[in-house]
């Protein structure tokens, strides 16, 4: 029986009220194994208002206070992990290692939101002008909304949901609706930490909920992880209503591949960073740039390492690549390959047919590898969001960072060299938010911020970190002077203090 996924709203599950939902699948089975309500405006306008009277008094709580109850919740997730990496296994299809890693990864930003009091802190300066103090101080911003992708359904609602109410604020999270039940238990994880009610709530829903948060008077700031299509909805949408948004979007990361580079290493980082997850990451290695003489080499290396991925069930411990999340997913990927050989593109393996016994419905497919790919191509061009790497042959090195610089998106790329000046040239010169140089997926450390470049993010901050707390406070600046020693007289001129 299909188990029925309400909303979280005043610490406590709450069933829809809208009459409307959607199927929640197993991706190895094919099988529905829950219903997920889908909110309604009023739905939305209520769990705003809760959120709304809370957020006052959760405001004015000490930031040492508030930085408790996440370690409080570190704690919690920490115990749990195993419980959160199984529903997201469940649901989303990564496998059981790959779900535990994402709890990991949104632990760090917990844990960086553990040190809020040190993060909010502000600036003074005494004696700007005679007997005068100026200081600086970073307040909350509100009730604010989160709305986050199918494929980090724990990682990505810590790095926005941690930081936000670390701030004083609320926060309102709409998860994807593929995979809603590890963000269901997260939230019953923040309640069981010690959250007051009302601060952080899962609306699950389409996009009726999503343009409920976006057209909300309450809600002054709404971030987004997603494709590019719906995050540049999402950002005109909110920025007309004068709201703040952060809106992270799609992307196509290249990684250079130099003459002088450790093949085994490269090799290696690309099954990773290329096939990890059914390439259903945004970070997600989908070129390889060969420079020189080096692409005859590396494909001799890569071929074989593709057509012996052990794609199964994400809970089976032997699988290194799941199921793709939907049936549609799938067989979008599969329509991208099949528009790669129409090209002219050169399939070095072909996953398209892989079967597995007794997994017959599930969402399968190998893993995909394209050889001579150019930058008019179809699979070039495009995210294809799944386990599909192309090879590109570049003569030189300037030819390569020309590739990466002429891409649309400009998310995350790297260079895999031995040569500390070509490293320095690249990492200088490509006009991509995040570069890793000998590391195939450089997501920042939660201290730094996540954000690309180019079509790859909407709006000024980036997320997490430092980025997170200015996106999650606005800054008043104080000025004081006090009445001992201030001569009368009244001042017209605006002028220089001195």
């Amino acid at each position: 029986m299909a188990t029925e996924i309400g909303h979280y709203v005043g610490n406590k599950r709450v069933a829809g009220q809208s009459g409307r939902a959607g199927d929640v699948t197993n991706p190895a089975t094919g099988e529905v194994t829950g219903k997920v309500a889908f909110a309604s405006e009023a739905e939305i306008d209520a769990a705003v208002q809760i959120a709304k009277k809370a957020q006052l008094a959760w405001a004015a709580t000490p930031p040492l206070r508030r930085q408790r109850v996440m370690f409080n919740l570190k704690a919690l997730m920490e115990k749990r992990l195993d419980d959160l990496a199984r529903l997201m296994s469940l649901e989303h299809g990564k496998t059981f290692d790959d779900a535990k890693g994402e709890v990991g990864r949104g632990l760090e930003v917990v844990e960086f939101s553990c040190g809020i009091a040190h993060h909010m802190k502000g600036d003074f300066t005494e004696q700007v002008a005679t007997d005068m103090d100026s200081w600086s101080i970073r307040q909350p911003l509100g009730v604010v909304a989160g709305i986050t992708p199918f494929n980090f359904p724990i990682m990505i609602p810590c790095w926005m949901g941690a930081m936000a109410v670390a701030c004083g604020n609320a926060f309102i999270l709409k998860p994807s609706e593929k995979d809603p039940s590890a963000p269901m238990l997260l939230a019953e994880l923040f309640a069981e930490a010690g959250l007051p009610a009302g601060i952080f709530q899962v609306l699950n829903g389409d996009k009726v909920a999503v343009d409920a948060l976006l057209k909300h008077p309450d809600v002054p700031a709404i971030s987004f992880v997603g494709s590019t299509a719906i995050g540049e909805y999402v950002y005109h949408q909110g920025t007309e209503r004068n709201k703040r948004v952060q809106a992270l979007c799609g992307a196509k990361n290249h990684m250079v591949i130099m003459p002088d580079a450790d093949l085994d290493q490269a090799t290696d980082a690309l099954i990773g960073a290329g096939y990890g997850a059914a390439g259903e990451r945004c970070m997600a290695i989908s070129v390889a740039v060969a420079v020189g003489d080096v692409g005859d080499k590396l494909l001799a290396k890569l071929a074989p390492r593709v057509q012996a991925l052990k794609v199964g069930p994400g809970l089976d411990p032997q699988s290194e690549m799941g199921p793709l999340v939907t049936r549609q997913h799938r067989d979008k990927v599969m329509g991208y390959v099949d528009q790669g050989v129409k090209e002219g593109a050169k399939l070095v393996v072909d996953g398209r047919g892989l079967k597995l016994q007794g997994y017959e419905s599930g969402n399968f497919m190998g893993g995909c590898l394209f050889d001579n790919v150019t930058k008019d191509m179809t699979i070039y061009k495009d995210e294809i969001f799944g386990p599909v790497l192309s090879v590109v042959r570049s003569k030189t090195f300037d030819e390569a960072i020309g590739l990466v610089n002429d891409h649309a998106y400009g998310n995350g790329t790297a260079i895999f060299t031995r040569d500390g000046d070509a490293a320095r040239a690249f990492a200088n010169n490509v006009k991509i938010g995040m570069v890793g140089i000998n590391v195939p997926i450089p997501v920042p450390v939660a201290y730094h911020s996540f954000g690309g470049w180019k079509a790859s993010i909407f709006g000024d901050h980036g997320i997490y970190g430092m980025e997170g707390v200015r996106f999650y406070t606005k800054l008043k600046t104080v000025t004081a002077r006090w009445p001992t020693g201030i001569r009368s007289g009244a001042e017209f001129a605006f002028k220089a203090r001195n």
